[in-house]
């Protein structure tokens, strides 16, 4: 996966990182148009430009796109071209394993938990099936980001610099959709290798009520684990079950996460004046200063790392958020499949310890999250958060448990996390609290005295 797949070098928050690795798209070049200024320095216009570049030059009907920030033609067509190689579509013997599947692991999480089941229907998709029906999320998970990104980049250099950009600043928002097309093509190919259900990477992308495993991937997971093909499946389908009922019967949920991130996508500013200083100090750094006819002038502006945004409070504030929510997620998940799972999948703990290997390097859902919005998913966060969920159930029940779901006020925040115990412990204080006050508040039920008498003492 691209480090930066969405054309937006983010804020690196490991100081050790910072300096390591620009590759072709460095952090100080996030729509990757070095080269492309560059031909524009040695002549031609715009349009000249892209139609020598060999890309371009086969996608120029691409470049009426009006759709949004994000050209989403490009990334479809960039997404299934990279898994062309290696597509497998899925049999009809496949497909009824899946349907199987997903139907026992919803009998085994009736048993488990209060929430009904959230599947209406089953769908076993190849790779490129997955790409072309999870696009409508990610459309909308990302066109809000895309759309900030772009409106900062080219509102932020001041009118000195951008004159020295010439013939460029006509098509930057064309340029940047396309830009974004290519980009978020790449990442969504990558994510299609790997993802082995709909709600791999933490969200919903599937159409609602769709339960869906990914058979060439599945098959991939459980290539060397030593467990049959049809447990692996199963453990899967449990899985997909049940965050299928979370997404299906919390209905504030999947508004939540997407909230947390245009958050994060609202808070990301420029300050111009910052860049103005930043883009002076660089040019004058310049021998001869910055000559537009110089590609090599224009790389090492782009190259400085000026155009960075910094990261507010009010985006790192978005960010815990829904890694809190994210981890909150998973860890009801892990509880609910361990306890439906216990005394019928004999291969559940080696499977379990898997998933948690695969998280830990780098799973779908941190890859995916890490370059959108720069938020790692840590696995003490989510330990912690599958510490609150089994310690509750087994406290108060499966019923209690999930009735935190009813509000998003009632679930753990990240400090609740850091002391996931003590959150337990005052649940019950809570409940106690709360029927105290239900009791004071009832009217008084005793019967009203006849007229002209003393009531009793």
């Amino acid at each position: 996966m691209s480090d930066v797949p969405f054309g937006f070098g983010l804020p690196d928050r490991d100081p050790e990182r910072r300096d390591e690795g620009q590759g072709s798209n460095p952090a100080g070049d996030p729509f990757g148009l070095g080269a492309l200024f560059g031909s524009i320095g040695a002549g031609g216009s715009p349009e000249d430009v892209l139609g020598k570049m060999p890309l371009f030059a086969e996608l120029q009907k691409l470049m009426s796109w009006s759709g949004g920030p994000v050209n989403w033609d490009l990334a479809r067509q960039g997404a299934i071209s990279q898994l062309a190689a290696g597509h497998q579509p899925s049999s009809d013997a496949e497909r009824t394993a899946v349907a199987e599947a997903l139907r026992l692991a919803d009998l085994w999480l009736d048993q488990v938990t209060e929430l009904p089941s959230g599947i209406d229907r089953t769908a076993a998709w190849s790779r490129v099936e997955w790409v072309e029906q999870t696009l409508p999320a990610w459309g909308a998970l990302i066109d809000p980001l895309a759309e900030k990104v772009v409106a900062a980049m080219t509102s932020a250099l001041p009118q000195e610099a951008a004159m020295s950009f010439g013939p460029i600043a006509g098509i930057m928002g064309r340029m940047g959709g396309l830009m974004f097309g290519a980009q978020v093509g790449q990442a969504l190919g990558k994510l299609a290798d790997e993802v082995v259900t709909s709600t791999d990477v933490g969200l919903p992308l599937a159409p609602a009520g769709t339960g869906v495993l990914v058979p060439q991937n599945v098959a991939d997971f459980a290539a060397g684990l030593d467990r049959p093909a049809d447990e692996v499946r199963l453990f899967l389908a449990l899985r997909e079950a049940a965050s299928q009922r979370l997404f299906a019967h919390v209905p504030w949920l999947r508004q939540q996460l997407q909230d947390a991130v245009h958050a994060y996508a609202r808070g990301i500013t420029i300050d111009r004046e910052a860049i103005e200083r930043g883009i002076n100090e660089a040019m004058s750094g310049m021998e001869g200063g910055l000559d537009p006819s110089n590609p090599e002038s224009i790389q090492q502006l782009l190259g400085s790392g000026v155009l960075e945004p910094e990261e507010t409070p009010e985006q790192q504030m978005a960010l815990r958020r829904l890694e809190t929510l994210l981890a909150l997620v998973e860890g009801w998940v892990d509880t609910v499949v361990a306890e439906a799972a216990k005394d019928r999948l004999p291969g559940h703990s080696a499977l379990a310890e898997t998933m948690r290997r695969r998280r830990a390097s780098g799973g779908p859902a941190e890859q995916t999250f890490a370059t959108l919005v720069g938020l790692e998913l840590r696995p003490r966060r989510l330990r912690d958060a599958a510490t609150v969920w089994a310690a509750m159930g087994q406290r108060y029940g499966s019923a209690d448990r999930d009735r935190l779901w009813s509000h998003p006020d009632l679930l753990p925040t990240s400090d609740d996390l850091d002391e996931p115990m003590d959150f337990v412990g005052r649940q019950s204080m809570d409940d106690e609290l709360a029927a105290l006050t239900a009791d004071d508040a009832k009217p008084d039920e005793r019967p009203e005295p006849p007229a002209g008498t003393d009531p009793p003492e």
